[in-house]
């Protein structure tokens, strides 16, 4: 073998190992792209998570304030309708002590004392009662 013959072998060699190399890095390469791209989706898809996590965690905590407002609207509404109530019976009252001692003086207070002590045995529904006077 002479001269020539030894640097083309070895310059076939050469090549040969440069393009080993060439697609050994290439294979690294992307095999690190494909694991990149792996970790990549799986930390977009875990953040993606926290986020729809949070958005429900959010939203529930939207629908619990809604509901406490909805609550205190309706209870309020119905302190007012008692307070009206009260006042409403407050005015009943009233009026009844105003004219009371103008009925009990009259000739027909022992008619309706009567009529009304009837009405309270009827809605006792008691078969014997006594009614001491």
């Amino acid at each position: 073998m002479n001269d020539a013959e030894i640097n083309s072998q070895i310059t076939q060699m050469v090549q040969f190992i440069h393009q080993e190399a060439a697609e050994k890095a290439a294979e690294i390469r992307l095999k690190a792209e494909e694991e990149f791209n792996i970790e990549k989706l799986r930390m977009v898809e875990a953040e993606k998570q926290k986020i729809r996590a949070e958005y429900e965690r959010k939203e529930k905590q939207v629908e619990v304030q809604k509901r406490i407002a909805q609550s205190n609207t309706v209870r309020l509404g119905r302190l007012e309708a008692l307070k009206k109530r009260d006042e409403e019976m407050q005015k009943v009252l009233a009026e009844a002590a105003s004219k009371l001692p103008g009925i009990t003086s009259g000739s027909t207070y022992p008619g309706l004392l009567e009529s009304l002590i009837v009405e309270a045995l009827v809605q006792l529904a008691d078969p014997k009662v006594t009614v001491k006077g």
